[in-house]
């Protein structure tokens, strides 16, 4: 196309038309009109992403062996069965190593909480269907996947999913600003309201404003009504800040999510909610100080010092053990004395 006034103006008209659909999208929510044109666009475009990720991804498919969970009765047994067989299928080279620990991590993370989940890997990452912080995963409608279903991963709470195509899905990360869960601190129970804050730290809203909280405490996912969008006891993060209450109602925390969002690969979609809720028993053992070593130091005498500190005194005074001369007068007038008398 060449550059006259007429493209330039077809240019910025084409501009103010997509800013104006971003508007209405963010503020229509759930119901927003174009909704419809963000499913058809996960429809069409969903299965390229998923090929393209098979196709520059070997063990791309190997995800595959834990898409199905079985029964409750038998998911972790049918779940560990899997696992051993995708560590064979992956391979022994490094990278492939580490996903096998990562995939290890989501189990273990999975069982503690007893959460049927569909394992999924990240395709693709970024705005596409107008968000900030989204990622595209690999399993979708024909796998059991709906809206507003948890997703996390060996680490914690990842997200939730708000689009759904055939066999790719959308979900919002928890550092995105549109992005809110309930949730409740470790030991204390105090309830509180975590949004996203892009790659700063998750702003939470204690609702008790003189909640005893300090740094180092960590929170889980309070659940939902009826599990959607969150299950309950999922790990969200640990608290690096704590604003002074100031006699307000509401107590404002900072906390580290334990999620790195910028390095996601494996997930999984929570499909079956825990019968019970799982409280804090899903967060990791907290790691104890290690203690600092006290150095004790004892002098030995040595076994000469006795002697050694005798000889010092003995020439210290030399007169002082000479024996006495026995001619020697004590009294020199003694003698003249006597010489008066006779």
């Amino acid at each position: 196309m060449r550059d006259t006034r007429e493209s330039r103006l077809l240019l910025v008209l084409l501009i103010a038309i997509a800013f104006a659909l971003i508007t209405v999208d963010i503020r229509g929510g759930e119901d927003s009109p174009v909704d419809g044109a963000r499913h058809a666009a996960a429809t069409v475009f969903g299965p390229v992403e998923n090929g393209v990720a098979s196709a520059v991804n070997p063990v791309g498919n190997a995800i595959g062996a834990v898409r199905d969970s079985g029964a409750r009765h038998n998911r972790i047994a049918v779940l560990q069965k899997e696992n051993t067989e995708l560590k064979q299928r992956l391979g022994s080279d490094d990278r492939n190593r580490s996903r096998v620990r990562e995939l290890d991590k989501m189990l273990a993370k999975a069982g503690a909480g007893q959460y049927g989940i569909k394992g999924a890997e990240v395709i693709a990452i970024g705005a596409a269907q107008g968000f900030s912080w989204t990622i595209t995963i690999d399993v979708g409608a024909k796998d059991g996947i709906m809206r507003d279903m948890t997703v996390l991963n060996g680490d914690g709470l990842v997200g939730r999913v708000t689009t759904v195509g055939p066999s790719t899905s959308t979900v919002l990360l928890a550092n995105d600003p549109d992005f809110t869960v309930g949730t409740r601190m470790e030991s204390s129970d105090e309830l509180g309201f975590a949004t996203g804050q892009g790659d700063r730290p998750l702003s939470v809203q204690l609702l008790n404003g003189k909640a005893k909280i300090k740094k180092g405490d960590r929170l889980v996912t309070f659940g939902s009504s009826k599990d959607k969008p969150f299950v309950p006891g999922v790990p969200v993060g640990e608290v690096v800040q704590v604003d002074p209450s100031g006699g307000d109602l509401t107590r404002t925390l900072y906390v580290r999510p334990f999620v790195g969002f910028t390095k996601l690969d494996l997930v999984g979609v929570v499909v079956e909610a825990p019968r019970q809720d799982p409280r804090d028993t899903v967060l990791p053992p907290k790691s104890q100080p290690t203690p600092t070593p006290t150095v004790t130091v004892t002098v030995t005498p040595s076994p000469n010092a006795d002697v050694e500190a005798n000889g010092e005194a003995g020439t210290g005074n030399p007169d002082a053990n000479a024996d006495p001369d026995p001619n020697a007068n004590p009294d020199p007038n003694a003698n003249g004395q006597a010489d008066d008398q006779e």
